[in-house]
C-alpha cells in the first residue's frame, strides 16, 4: 500500500509545481471544501485554528495509512484505499508546509489549478473523488461477505487468533532499548510536525493566485 501512497503524493506534488508556474489561473484553496461547510472552512483559512485543524487530520490521516499498512486486506479494498488516502495525504501536504515548493510565498492552502465549470480541483482531488466511493463499496462487501461466512469457518479463525495471542502472550518481552526507540521515534515526528505547522502559522505568505506571484516566468501560457 504505502508504495502507492508515495506515487500519488509524488505526482500530484510535481504536477501542482509546474502549473503553479505555468498555468495563469491556478489558486490556492485556503479554506475547506463542501463537506465542512462555510463556517469550518473559515476556520481552516485563519493561521491558528488552521495549524490546528491540520494536525487533527494529520492524526486521522496517519491512523488510517496505519490500518491499511498493517492488515492484510483484498487487492480490491487496499488499492482503492491507498489511491484515496495517497490524494487526502497529498492535500494536506500543500498545508503542512508543501505549498512553500509547489507554489512560494502563497498563503497556506491547497493548489487548485483544473478549472471545471465554478469550481477548481487538483489531480489529488480526482484520485479522492473516483477511489472513496469504490473503497467503501468494496470493504462493505467484504464486510457483508465476512459476516455471512458459516459459523463453523468462523469459529476455525477464531480459534487460530486466540493461538496466535497466546504464542504472542508467551513469546519474551522485547528490550528496554527497543521500546524506548519506538517510542523516541514517534514523539520526535510529531515534535517535528508541530514545529513545520507552527512555522507555516507565522510565515503565512499573501499570494493566493498563480498570476500574482513573482516567481511566475515573464510572458508564461497554461
Amino acid at each position: 500500500m504505502l508504495p502507492l501512497i508515495a506515487t500519488v503524493v509524488v505526482l500530484d506534488q510535481m504536477i501542482k509545481w509546474w502549473a503553479w508556474r505555468h498555468i495563469s489561473w491556478t489558486k490556492i484553496n485556503s479554506g475547506g471544501d463542501i463537506l465542512v461547510g462555510h463556517t469550518i472552512s473559515a476556520w481552516y483559512a485563519r493561521p491558528v485554528t488552521g495549524a490546528l485543524l491540520d494536525l487533527v487530520d494529520f492524526g486521522l490521516l496517519s491512523i488510517a495509512v496505519s490500518v491499511l499498512a498493517r492488515y492484510r486486506v483484498p487487492a480490491a479494498v487496499g488499492v482503492p484505499g491507498a489511491l484515496m488516502v495517497g490524494g487526502w495525504g497529498s492535500n494536506l501536504l500543500d498545508r503542512l508546509g508543501a505549498h512553500f515548493w509547489t507554489a512560494p510565498g502563497s498563503v497556506r492552502g491547497v493548489v487548485d489549478f483544473i478549472h471545471l465549470g465554478a469550481h477548481y480541483y487538483n489531480l489529488a482531488d480526482f484520485f479522492i473523488i473516483s477511489c472513496t466511493p469504490l473503497f467503501l463499496l468494496t470493504a462493505a462487501y467484504y464486510g457483508v461477505r465476512a459476516a455471512r461466512r458459516p459459523a463453523t469457518e468462523r469459529l476455525a479463525v477464531g480459534r487460530s487468533a486466540v493461538g496466535r495471542s497466546a504464542v504472542a502472550a508467551s513469546a519474551p518481552p522485547p528490550a528496554r532499548g527497543r521500546a524506548r526507540t519506538r517510542l523516541r521515534i514517534p514523539a520526535l515526528a510529531g515534535a517535528g510536525l508541530i514545529l513545520v505547522v507552527a512555522l507555516g502559522a507565522a510565515n503565512y505568505g499573501g499570494v493566493n493566485a498563480a498570476s500574482t506571484t513573482p516567481t511566475r516566468q515573464v510572458g508564461g501560457h497554461a
